[in-house]
């Protein structure tokens, strides 16, 4: 696992899986051989070893929101991660709350852990990870590495954070789930690469039809709540970011969506290196002009 890079683990808006579906939200960014688990969607356990990461090995993660898809299986990866032999602390960065979510996850488990560390001779898992909450602006910086945080905008909820990852020579920016926000211009001004949330506008009917148990409140959510394929565009043209990654797709499990639809979707806005969200898309930081586009 050399060389900066982000690995988009897990590319599907929403928690629900179906035949064939891709998998709700993960990524994996590596920068100066540092490796940051970003959000942990059903799946990221899977998608991490996939991409030839040691489990053992984690220790930093961020959550950039209390939704399931972004931290469903936050608890099963560290625990899985244990069980694979870490030993050394996990820090965990998120919204407040997420020490609530930490907390009954341990609860749940007592019995499996008080045993393991009992009859296996395993470090206290309860021990290893801190959880901390995030709030707007800077809140890491070690070792060459700054993260920081805005508030976006994705109501209900209102501790949700598009997240800014800087080290001597790369910019990542994550948009989080957002509708359009000005202040993400600002925020991922000059970056190496925007990863933003996506929808495809003519799609979303019949994603409401094949879903079956929402109401007319699941289209109004899409709607407040997050943005088109070219909302997404339009923000990465004022930012001059060198490289946009539509991710978070909505829909992504159409068969009658293609590739080709995401790419019109933006098409006469961006014409910078663009990268369509698939499960396990590893994309090389930092984005040459003259890279070739990514495998389909």
């Amino acid at each position: 696992m050399t060389g900066d890079f982000v690995a988009l683990l897990g590319t599907k808006g929403g928690p629900a899986i179906r035949p064939g579906s891709s998998m709700p939200t993960s990524n994996l960014l590596c920068l100066d051989g540092r490796r940051i688990v970003v959000d942990c969607g059903l799946g990221v356990t899977r998608g991490l070893v996939d991409q030839g990461m040691q489990l053992k090995d984690l220790s930093m993660i961020c959550i950039t929101h209390l939704h399931s898809d972004h931290y469903l299986e936050l608890g099963p990866l560290i625990h899985t991660a244990w069980t694979a032999g870490l030993k050394t602390p996990v820090e965990v960065w998120g919204p407040p709350g997420l020490d609530i979510y930490w907390n009954g996850f341990l609860a749940s488990m007592k019995a499996d852990i008080d045993t393991r560390i009992e009859d296996e001779g395993r470090p206290d898992l309860r021990k290893l990870v801190r959880i901390k909450a995030i709030d707007a602006g800077m809140f890491f910086d070690r070792d060459g590495l700054t993260v920081s945080a805005i508030r976006t905008q994705h109501p209900p909820l209102e501790d949700c954070f598009a997240l800014s990852f800087r080290s001597e020579r790369t910019h990542v920016v994550f948009s989080g789930d957002t509708a359009p926000i000005p202040d993400l211009v600002d925020f991922a001004h000059g970056a190496n690469l925007l990863i933003h949330e996506a929808m495809l506008q003519s799609a979303l009917p019949a994603l409401m039809s094949r879903i079956g148990n929402g109401s007319e409140k699941l289209m109004e959510h899409w709607l407040r709540s997050h943005s088109f394929a070219h909302d997404a565009a339009r923000t990465a043209v004022r930012a001059g970011v060198k490289g946009l990654a539509l991710s978070h797709l909505i829909p992504s499990d159409d068969p009658a969506y293609t590739e080709e639809h995401w790419s019109k979707a933006v098409e006469g806005i961006w014409d910078g290196k663009l990268f369509v969200g698939r499960d396990g898309l590893r994309i090389a930081l930092p984005i040459r002009e003259d890279s070739a586009p990514p495998l389909t």
